[in-house]
């Protein structure tokens, strides 16, 4: 099975069979979720939702959270991951959102990337989820699902998994693939015990092939290439 075929095969199943594929992130509008996505760096997106809501009620906009202290924002974040820093991120975005961009979130991802705290995954999600870009945000889950499943070669790091990805992916498709990786490597695909016994991606995947057991128990032993 050469990569194309690989592509179309996966894509055609998550198409059938997860046809909506959305952030688990809880958000009512692109500020929220912005604040969330920020919120999500090495953090579970469980977490997140247990703790925005009452940032989200006291600091509805980016003018309200604006005129916050990161000393204020941290007491409302303390339970996330590195919250001294997002503190400061987040007041930092709010001030430039509404000094720079009159309150509104860009759509450019080369305009994302200059809010504090916004990276390229952050700003390819927004522009993803908010605007329906073609933007593939490359997070761990992404990374090495993509490099399991064999979407991606020798991707050394997130923007060369990016560029692998939505070179094969349709444009129409990208907003959700990206979703239908995430979810995949979150519950099937797991990093240290992937459950390749319940994988229905399994006959296309070259992680499998490679460490699938023979009927002696071991695993399998190839010497033959998959493209």
């Amino acid at each position: 099975m050469n990569r194309e075929e690989r592509y179309e095969k996966v894509l055609a199943y998550f198409e059938k069979n997860v046809p909506i594929a959305e952030t688990e992130l809880q958000y009512r509008n692109p500020f929220e979720l912005l604040v969330a996505v920020i919120l999500s760096a090495q953090c579970t997106d469980k977490r997140v939702n247990l703790t925005t809501p009452k940032l989200f009620k006291d600091y509805p906009t980016a003018e309200a959270l604006a005129l916050a202290s990161s000393d204020t924002i941290f007491t409302y974040i303390k339970s996330i991951s590195y919250p001294n820093n997002k503190a400061k991120h987040l007041v930092g975005m709010a001030n430039m959102l509404v000094h720079d961009f009159k309150g509104k979130i860009p759509g450019n991802v080369d305009e994302l990337v200059k809010l504090p705290g916004v990276g390229r995954k952050t700003a390819n999600v927004i522009a993803s989820v908010v605007f329906n870009k073609p933007t593939m945000a490359v997070d761990t889950h992404v990374f090495r699902v993509s490099n399991r499943l064999g979407l991606t070669l020798n991707a050394k790091n997130p923007l060369q998994c990016e560029k692998q990805l939505v070179k094969f992916i349709p444009d129409s498709l990208i907003p959700r693939a990206h979703h239908w990786l995430i979810l995949h490597g979150r519950y099937t695909c797991l990093a240290r015990k992937p459950k390749c016994e319940i994988c229905p991606l399994k006959e296309y995947c070259k992680y499998y092939q490679k460490n699938k057991p023979n009927h002696h128990g071991t695993k399998a032993r190839t010497n033959k290439k998959i493209k």
